[in-house]
């Protein structure tokens, strides 16, 4: 009896303690919870509450519209409309060509859409968005979203695309847009800029698109939506509206613009060369000419590999920015330049005489005059209007090299004029300097005698730009008032209804006296008037000037030229120079026609027409662009509706050829050295 009491006590015993064991547990738990509770609840509340925020908030980017581009009339060089996309996230889609084929059962996609879409899905990673199919129609779009809940991955967006109305004409001026790539990317982080591009896809790659690209581009907006677990969008908490980017009116006409690239690609005589017309009053480039040319509209969304290999592999290069890319021997259009370095320097009376019998002597060499005319006793004017290569043999060695690189650099050769393009050449104006640096071999390091001989008649080693001769024609027609060139002229806010001007100034005044730019002047205007370009400005109603010029492309080494017995690619180049009207220039213009022959037979007759479209009655009356606003296109905005509210990658496009054309080689001209000028016979013609 007692053992059996004793042995219940024991069991009470033991169950009060496994009681109070469970309760101190449970407390424990509790007091666990609580302190959890706690912590989360008061001591991490702030840091959680915003975690928790932003699980149920997402940020979408709204694209702002890229602003316009317009000729200085208001033609329509680059816009933006509405266009409807499909994209696909390749994580979020099980079988791709399961979902490909199911899509076509309600949207049509054709081979080359086909072809885009996994070129880009084969360089895009897993959860990048790339695009499957663009410029869907508004029915298009709406089947598409009746069905969209069978195709898990693939989302509508709408976006805003870049259009060129003008297709080829004036390409290389306005450039083009395409796919952010990742040196893109690096670039826009490096500026702290990767911001305002989220949701962007496109950049500016060349011309005007790519200069401008920051005031083009606008201001990304931004909405705050409001998300359910599943990831879709419920409502929109906060919006702040994209801005617009600023559009850009050119100086550029494109009457003048299409005339002469009319001329350039004349089917029956297609040309290859370049063309700038700046008005020297104000820097304005009034037309800009590469020949040939091709159409941005191939890049906007990645060029396709046909089309990509027919420009690339064009033995014409009409990917080249000739006007500010191509350097040539400039042949007898240097020569009024050469002629103010010896004004200004004072190595010769302007009214001295001396015996032109064909060909200059010196050295033991003879430097023969072009198809080896023979002009007597020849002063200054007479020898710019006949284009005596012997006067200006002469001047070489008087002037020297170093002086006349020093005077000619002021007009705009040998360094960037400034003009508003990215990736301009300085080209070559030599100089002693120059050839210590450009040659390795200490022997081809020295100046020599024979190569200023013929530097003076613009070949050797000159190799300048067209541009560079427009803006040196410009600033001669100005009496040496250098004003920068530039294409873009307003740049117009169409929030702020603001409009600034982007030069307005001259930079500075060549240091040269009138009665010498005077002097040059003159016998430019009888060049034109009686001499080697007479017949071609025989009957105008306006006085012009000018100098018609033929260069080498390669060395002749004693031979004499014969065109008809060479390749056409190793014809002259032909060149022209000239501005009008004479007392009060309103344009200046330079020209070369690849391997087109004589300048007097071949570029004139394009200047002449360009003066006479310019200078044409009926456009005395055209008054001056000022901006308004009255009529400015209201500016409209993509609706992010259609964009799912995740992350929008910038989906580069890497490996569309379309997006290297840099890879390019430029267009290279031979230059002569000194075996050259032993038979120079292209300076003059």
């Amino acid at each position: 009896m007692f053992e059996f009491r004793k042995q219940a006590l024991v069991q009470r015993r033991q169950l009060i303690t496994r009681v109070v064991v469970a309760v101190l547990f449970v407390l424990l738990c509790f007091g666990i919870l609580v302190n959890r509770l706690w912590v989360l609840q008061v001591e991490r509340y702030q840091g959680l509450s915003e975690r928790a925020e932003k699980n149920r908030i997402t940020l979408v980017p709204i694209t702002p519209r890229r602003g316009d581009i317009v000729d200085r009339n208001g033609v329509v060089l680059a816009r933006s409309h509405r266009d409807y996309t499909l994209e696909m996230v390749r994580g979020q889609v099980g079988d791709v060509s399961k979902m490909l084929e199911q899509l076509e059962q309600i949207i049509h996609l054709s081979p080359l859409e086909l072809r885009r879409f996994k070129r880009r899905l084969g360089s895009s990673n897993r959860f990048a968005s790339v695009l499957l199919k663009s410029n869907l129609t508004d029915d298009e779009a709406a089947t598409f979203a009746a069905h969209s809940y069978k195709f898990k991955g693939v989302s509508l967006k709408a976006r805003w695309v870049r259009e060129y109305p003008e297709g080829e004409s004036a390409a290389h001026v306005i450039g083009y847009v395409g796919r952010i790539s990742e040196r893109d990317q690096e670039q826009l982080e490096e500026k702290g800029l990767e911001g305002n591009y989220r949701g962007t896809e496109v950049i500016g790659k060349k011309g005007i698109e790519a200069s401008y690209e920051e005031r083009l581009h606008g201001k990304t907006g931004w909405e705050e939506v409001e998300i359910a677990a599943s990831g879709k969008p419920v409502r929109v908490l906060k919006r702040t509206d994209p801005i617009p980017g600023d559009n850009l009116r050119l100086s550029l006409d494109m009457g003048l613009q299409k005339l002469v690239e009319g001329i350039y690609n004349d089917p029956k005589d297609p040309k290859r060369g370049a063309l700038v017309a700046i008005d020297p009053r104000n820097g304005q480039v009034l037309a800009y000419v590469s020949a040939p040319s091709y159409d941005p509209n191939l890049f906007v969304d990645g060029i396709d590999v046909e089309n990509w290999r027919r420009l690339s592999d064009s033995p014409d290069h009409p990917l080249i920015d000739r006007p500010i890319y191509g350097t040539f021997p400039i042949g007898s259009t240097y020569k009024p330049f050469v002629a103010l370095a010896a004004l200004k320097l004072g190595v010769r009376d302007p009214n001295a005489k001396i015996p032109d019998p064909g060909y200059f002597e010196y050295g033991g060499q003879r430097f023969r005059n072009a198809g080896g005319a023979a002009y007597g006793p020849t002063n200054m004017h007479k020898a710019i209007v006949v284009s005596s290569d012997t006067y200006f043999f002469s001047l070489g060695p008087l002037i020297g090299v170093d002086a006349l690189h020093d005077f000619a650099e002021q007009f705009g050769f040998g360094k960037k004029t400034g003009i508003d393009l990215m990736h301009e050449k300085k080209g070559i104006l030599p100089s002693r300097e120059w050839k210590k640096k450009a040659f390795k071999n200490p022997a081809q390091q020295k100046w020599i005698p024979g190569d200023t001989i013929s530097v003076s008649v613009g070949q050797g080693y000159n190799s300048l730009t067209i541009t560079q001769l427009a803006q040196a024609t410009a600033t001669l027609a100005a009496n040496g008032v250098y004003t920068k060139p530039h294409l873009v002229n307003w740049i117009e806010n169409p929030v702020l209804k603001t409009v600034e001007q982007t030069v307005s100034e001259p930079e500075y005044t060549v240091d040269v006296a009138q009665e010498h730019i005077d002097l040059v002047k003159a016998a430019l205007a009888e060049v034109n008037a009686k001499g080697t370009a007479r017949r071609i400005f025989a009957g105008t109603n306006y006085d012009s000037a000018g100098k018609t010029g033929t260069a080498q492309v390669f060395s002749l080494k004693g031979t004499k030229y014969k065109a008809e017995a060479l390749n056409k690619r190793l014809h002259d180049h032909a060149l022209y120079m000239g501005f009008a009207p004479v007392e009060n220039p309103q344009i200046a213009v330079a020209l070369i026609v690849e391997n087109g022959g004589w300048g007097s037979s071949v570029a004139a007759p394009i200047a002449r027409k360009v003066f006479d479209y310019w200078l044409a009655p009926e456009r005395a009356n055209i008054p001056e662009y000022i901006p308004s606003f009255d009529d400015t296109e209201q500016q409209e905005e993509v609706s992010p509706d259609l964009v799912l509210p995740e992350d929008i990658p910038a989906n580069p496009d890497d490996n569309a050829p379309g997006h290297t054309p840099e890879i390019l080689a430029p267009v290279e001209i031979n230059r002569n050295g000194r075996e050259d000028t032993q038979n120079n016979e292209a300076g003059a013609r």
